[in-house]
């Protein structure tokens, strides 16, 4: 009989290569790095924390078939403490010899003593699981925006993901972007051209893994349900952000008054003539859509044909009039049986994605050699 059983270290080479395989699409063989960085992401990082723990789903014969990634979240709701399980990298085969491997590894994850589980990266057959497990999609959460800055170098770019060669033409485009965003005085769907604004009275600056970990610690407080990060872990997070060199290099910036005041952040990242990957946004109540405006000049700045990012609530609404687009690539998806906690996430007041999230980690956006 088959079987659900904790994650452990002699796992770790038959996880990465359902890794490499399912979720990176490839032939080729888990690198040393690939499964050295499993082990310090879900056992190292997780060790506080031995009853919420990764899971592997094993066949008769004693064989991986498939895995959940997670990560314990210690969060705090209204003055109290709850644990979260964050349920991020989920790889599961024999999709045809046994259908429900996947339902019975979700379950087991589900039935776990956190408080609630949640995920921010569930395609739509995961997304099909956790309904069925009564869960709750979170529609505010959910979406990908997208903001053109270059809109000739935008549609090379998109074309280069099929075909690369394509690259070579990135001189004409950038030719085609000077003509367009000359004509235009104004903002326009197609193009971005920085004008003058509030913004203009902000510092905008590089911020350290220490500046920037106790910032988040300070504006995730906000939320009524937010992820209670000490500074260690908050510093320990960030050193495992430092590189993602598949969405290129990494921009961590806090946004501050002429008087020394920060009032947001941002962490993405990005190359000249690519589209930036941003994880983070954060601002103190009221300052979301400056912050966003110290974004994108930023992005457009380094030469960025566009940025995305995922939403939240708050984000959501300061974004409008910014001329973004929005599209569904994955969905926020929570699990409680306490239905306070449910109202207060799908009542947009709690701290979910990013930082919160799988965002973070080198397992989205990088390299493993």
């Amino acid at each position: 009989m088959s079987s659900v059983r904790s994650f452990e270290v002699g796992d770790v080479g038959a996880v990465a290569d359902l890794f490499q395989r399912l979720l990176r699409k490839t032939g080729e063989t888990a690198s040393d790095d690939l499964k050295a960085y499993l082990r310090s992401l879900f056992l190292d990082f997780t060790a506080g924390e031995p009853d919420i723990r990764s899971r592997v789903h094993v066949r008769a014969d004693g064989s991986i078939s498939g895995f959940i990634g997670v990560l314990p979240v210690e969060m705090e709701f209204e003055g109290r403490r709850v644990r979260a399980a964050n349920c991020g990298t989920f790889a599961c085969d024999d999709r045809d010899s046994d259908p429900f491997a996947g339902a019975r590894l979700l379950r087991d994850v589900l039935s776990g003593p956190q408080d609630l589980s949640f995920t921010e990266t569930s395609n739509d057959v995961s997304t099909d699981m956790w309904r069925s497990m009564r869960a709750t999609i979170l529609a505010p959460y959910s979406l990908e925006w997208l903001r053109i800055l270059r809109p000739a170098s935008f549609a090379l770019e998109a074309a280069a993901g099929r075909l690369s060669a394509l690259r070579l033409l990135g001189p004409l485009a950038r030719g085609a972007d000077a003509i367009v965003c000359r004509r235009g005085e104004k903002q326009a769907w197609s193009h971005y051209t920085p004008l003058a604004g509030k913004a203009d009275a902000l510092v905008d600056a590089p911020a350290t893994d220490e500046e920037f970990a106790s910032l988040c610690r300070q504006f995730v407080r906000h939320y009524a349900l937010h992820p209670v990060w000490d500074q260690p872990v908050m510093e320990t997070m960030l050193r495992h952000a430092a590189r993602k060199a598949l969405h290129g290099e990494r921009v961590q910036h806090v946004v501050k008054t002429r008087t020394g005041k920060a009032i947001g952040l941002y962490l993405y990242y990005g190359k000249t003539g690519g589209i930036g990957r941003t994880v983070q946004v954060m601002a103190e109540p009221g300052q979301e859509a400056i912050v966003i405006d110290c974004l994108m000049r930023n992005a457009h700045a380094r030469g960025l044909c566009a940025i995305r990012g995922r939403t939240q609530p708050a984000l959501l609404q300061a974004m409008m009039g910014k001329k973004c687009a929005f599209l569904h690539a994955s969905s926020t998806i929570v699990h409680s049986r306490n239905p306070d906690l449910l109202t207060a996430m799908t009542n947009g007041r709690a701290f979910l994605n990013g930082l919160a999230g799988e965002g973070w980690t080198r397992l989205i956006g990088d390299r493993f050699g």
